[in-house]
């Protein structure tokens, strides 16, 4: 009934800070680009914000015990750099505690999208500096829980935020740099790199990274089309990943356009390609690229519209079903993703899945007092045997986190798209497992057994 995987395949789930915490100013908290970004008006559906979220600082307790009642081995989740910032580290000391004594192991995340706005207003990730004060930040987490959080991931979906929130302004910070936002890439990377060195000074047991990636294919074999997605591919996967798996950049444009030269990019890039333990990727979906045609409309292919000056566009990938968030469920581009980091990336560390779920918008429970969401129970299904057959193909995968956890504010989509396997109401914030969790814990029993 189920996919089996190797003896210490560890299983998870995933959230982040802002999506899920609220509490957005208590205990001296300050506001991050995210605060900001939300409070523009027409940013964000509906005009949402996550100024509560779904009150998961008050509400934790009960969240770990629904997390860990699925059977899960480890939780992700990250930190909110603006909370630390203010002082507030006893909540993480209770959260912490608390995902340890419900049997958890905590895999926290440092960097999941929400930067300060006071570090922002000094330049945000195009500052060099930036990647410094999370060096500190990181300094300061790991004296104060080092002693029972052995496990780390440095940043989440660096391509992704570059791309959103400064290339484009469809996220925070909402910058809207194109090209230009490639110094804000260099200077993630470069806090990735400083962030690995503090955790190894201070003992953490292993060590690793979110990088999202996807397959991109050219909408047909002419020569342009090829050239269109080859350059697609190297800036939204390769930019972020050979740096640190290889110690340089893809091609010479990317290079050039970092914003840093010489010998001081040298010692970032020795820097950034620091060890890593395990490497985690992020799937969602793969993409299909074209170079531009003169007249077309591309508006709506993608979650956010590629401006009509860049050399690619996307057109829709081919997929007989789409998550109700529009994305082309492809299970076996995961499997393709998996196999081509293997082969680009001969010395690729113990990948683990940090991310994949899809957003399928479910009925509030139903008399039975369940939440009915078969659609999700076979996208998870197709990806993790997606994954499995990657491992046969010799890929080496230790572990797979759900994302998410619960449903939460999902980012400039507000609270429509629900990605969880625990059901929340927004209105009264009351939490119900669907039955994609006991799908999920059925499975990690079955997998228990079987090893």
């Amino acid at each position: 009934m189920y996919p089996q995987f190797p003896p210490g395949f560890r299983f998870g789930m995933s959230t982040s800070a802002y999506q899920i915490e609220g509490a957005a100013s208590l205990a001296g908290k300050g506001p991050s680009i995210w605060d900001t970004f939300t409070s523009g008006g027409g940013t964000v559906r509906h005009g949402q914000d996550g100024r509560v979220a779904i009150d998961h600082y008050h509400r934790f307790a009960e969240d770990i015990q629904l997390i860990a009642g699925a059977g899960v081995q480890d939780y992700r989740f990250s930190f909110s750099w603006p909370r630390v910032l203010a002082g507030d580290l006893g909540f993480y000391d209770r959260l912490v505690d608390t995902i340890i004594e419900a049997g958890l192991r905590p895999v926290p995340t440092l960097y999941h999208w929400d930067l300060p706005q006071e570090l922002e207003d000094t330049g945000g990730w195009m500052n060099r500096d930036t990647a410094h004060r999370l060096a500190d930040y990181t300094s300061t987490l790991v004296l104060r829980l080092g002693d029972r959080v052995r496990d780390w991931i440095t940043m989440n979906e660096m391509n992704v935020h570059t791309l959103y929130g400064y290339a484009l302004a469809d996220h925070a910070p909402a910058r809207g740099l194109g090209l230009g936002a490639l110094p804000a890439g260099h200077h993630q990377l470069l806090a990735h790199g400083l962030a690995v060195q503090v955790l190894r000074t201070h003992g953490a047991r292993t060590v690793g990274v979110a990088s999202q990636h996807f397959p991109v294919s050219p909408a047909t074999d002419a020569p342009e089309d090829v050239a269109a997605a080859t350059l697609f591919s190297e800036l939204t996967n390769w930019t972020f990943s050979d740096p640190i798996l290889l110690g340089d950049y893809p091609n010479e444009m990317i290079r050039a356009g970092v914003g840093t030269e010489g010998a001081q990019l040298d010692r970032d890039l020795e820097l950034i390609k620091a060890r890593l333990d395990f490497y985690g990727v992020n799937y969602y979906e793969p993409t299909m690229i074209e170079a531009p045609r003169a007249g077309k409309d591309y508006s709506g292919v993608l979650e956010v519209d590629i401006p009509t000056d860049m050399p690619f566009s996307p057109v829709p990938v081919k997929s007989d079903e789409r998550t109700d968030f529009g994305w082309a469920i492809v299970p076996a581009g995961l499997t393709e993703i998996l196999v081509t980091l293997r082969d680009r990336y001969p010395g690729l560390p113990p990948v683990f899945i940090t991310e994949n779920g899809a957003s399928f918008h479910d009925a509030d429970p139903g008399p039975d007092g369940r939440v009915h969401d078969e659609r999700r129970i076979a996208y998870l299904d197709a990806h993790l045997r997606a994954v499995a057959d990657a491992i046969t193909a010799g890929v080496r995968v230790d572990g797979y986190y759900v994302w998410s956890a619960l449903d939460n504010f999902e980012w400039a989509a507000g609270f429509d798209e629900r990605f969880g396997l625990i059901h929340v109401d927004f209105d009264t914030l009351k939490r119900t497992p669907k039955d994609s969790y006991f799908w999920y814990r059925d499975l990690i029993t079955a997998q228990s057994a079987g090893s």
